[in-house]
């Protein structure tokens, strides 16, 4: 996956530096980046090249909200290597979820995992250069929600798929069949490869944005997305296009103060709120068309 790296300078009395730095991060959350580091100057940030916004960003740096504090910034390519890779050699230990499921690290086979109900499924993810695994908030508040759903013959779409997790999981829930796909070719890869470690065969992932959608026949019973909010209002009307009246949707990806923004635009749309749940101001929204 491609990002540009943004090197943010700000100018503020020592005792404001901190404050302006994490509200700089809250606003460059909002056009698409996602990962900060601080510096003795300010603040780095990276996003993937294709959410990043110039003028976007422009505007929050000159309308900052503290008073007398400036904000510069440039902007170039990061370097192209595998941003994951310490994390992927330190791995992750097992993930339950509601008592009822469990995400292990592959790599890791040799860590206990903990005695759940019979028939609960276990899935094994090995993360390569891809957002998933169980360790995040968002992907573990879409696991709660599909463990409370009926799934059972049900056709799904994992948006933006990742590591293919949320795909797996409804696929051992009863799916009948799963379409994820992907903007990153590595995601693509490695949510096939994790698809053959759980032995899911009725799972296709394909390399795209959301006018992946516009070439799948038929239409879906749920749509799953774990997505930055700016990528989900943009995609919203392309999931609307492939879900039939009575139809669920699950989204994940933003904050809780974003709940606001997503339900006027899913509610224009014709969806009704049936639950949301939140974890560290991160939030989930389980929506039903009407």
């Amino acid at each position: 996956m491609k990002y540009f790296v943004g090197i943010f300078k700000i100018q503020a009395q020592p005792g404001e530096m901190q404050t302006a730095r994490e509200l700089l991060a809250d606003d460059l959350a909002e056009v698409g980046f996602e990962s900060f580091e601080d510096t003795t100057e300010g603040l780095t940030a990276y996003v993937q090249e294709q959410l990043f916004d110039q003028k976007a960003v422009a505007d929050k740096c000159d309308h900052f909200l503290m008073p007398g504090v400036k904000i510069s910034f440039s902007v170039d390519k990061a370097e192209d290597k595998d941003w994951n890779e310490t994390w992927e050699k330190s791995g992750f230990a097992p993930i339950v979820i509601k008592n009822a499921l469990c995400i292990v690290d592959a790599n890791s086979p040799g860590n206990d995992v903990p005695s759940l109900p019979a028939g609960s499924p276990v899935i094994k993810i090995q993360a390569r250069q891809a957002f998933g695994t169980g360790t995040h908030q968002t992907t573990r508040m879409i696991c709660s929600v599909l463990l409370m759903m009926n799934l059972k013959g049900k056709r799904v779409v994992d948006c933006g798929c990742g590591t293919g997790i949320l795909g797996i999981v409804a696929s051992k829930l009863g799916a009948s069949e799963v379409v994820g796909y992907d903007i990153d070719e590595w995601s693509v890869e490695n949510a096939q490869h994790n698809a053959r470690l759980n032995g899911v065969d009725n799972m296709q992932i394909f390399h795209g944005d959301a006018n992946v959608l516009s070439h799948v026949s038929g239409m879906f019973d749920v749509v799953l997305a774990n997505i930055n909010r700016n990528v989900l209002l943009a995609d919203m009307h392309a999931f609307n296009d492939v879900l039939h009246s009575g139809s669920t949707l699950v989204l994940s990806g933003f904050y809780a103060d974003d709940i606001p923004m997503i339900e006027q635009c899913t509610a224009a749309l014709g969806y009704e709120e049936v639950n949301r749940i939140s974890e560290d101001n991160w939030a989930c929204l389980q929506l039903q068309k009407k």
